[in-house]
């Protein structure tokens, strides 16, 4: 199956949205990009499904416009006016060729989900590879209200146990997708060097 990242040339503040084509064709999250269902349908012309991590504006801003472009059925963990489908913990959902198992991941936001297949990680804002605090293993920030440093720690801890070793590539919602390297860093290298960070209990941005 093809991921592909169809916000990468934003001119705006967006998250990382990735068109997943395959068995079942799947846009994770919208972005916030005008214009997000034009860069689809270059790629596809029917859409089975958005599935949506969590609903900051960054997320899920061009959410209408792509449900209007495609009308696919849309997976959220907390309520939305487009969601069709709950996103509950522990839940399965195909993406693209392969199955992904909905892991609550709180603390950005208290609506956060990240999903995990048997090579693949989607993981929102929970982690990320670089951003402009850390590189090669950075966290969500917690900073605002309904938010939580701690609960973002779980769930670190959460995706860390539930993670399968043959897990390779992480499509992050910010910052460069990170593939494990042979003899190198590994997608766990990067979540546990997250948690090492989170667990600090430093301000991400020191200068804020």
């Amino acid at each position: 199956m093809r991921v592909i990242p169809v916000t990468a040339d934003a001119e705006v503040f967006t998250c990382n949205a990735f068109l997943v084509v395959g068995d079942r064709t799947v846009l994770v999250d919208a972005g916030s990009m005008s214009g997000v269902e034009d860069v689809v349908a270059e790629h596809t012309d029917h859409l089975d499904a958005v599935v949506v991590t969590h609903q900051d504006h960054d997320h899920v801003g061009e959410l209408d416009a792509v449900v209007e472009r495609f009308d696919p059925e849309v997976y959220a963990y907390a309520d939305h006016p487009l969601r069709t489908h709950e996103l509950p913990d522990g839940e399965t959902v195909q993406i693209g060729d392969e199955a992904f198992e909905v892991v609550y991941t709180p603390g950005h936001t208290d609506d956060h989900v990240s999903l995990v297949s048997e090579q693949r990680l989607f993981s929102g804002d929970v982690v990320v590879y670089n951003d402009t605090a850390f590189e090669d293993g950075s966290f969500g920030k917690t900073d605002r209200p309904g938010s939580s440093r701690e609960r973002l720690i779980e769930s670190l801890q959460t995706l860390l146990d539930r993670l399968p070793e043959t897990v390779e590539t992480m499509y992050a919602g910010h910052g460069d997708v990170f593939e494990s390297r042979t003899g190198g860093d590994t997608v766990r290298d990067v979540i546990e060097r997250a948690l090492e960070r989170a667990e600090r209990r430093q301000p991400k941005y020191p200068e804020a």
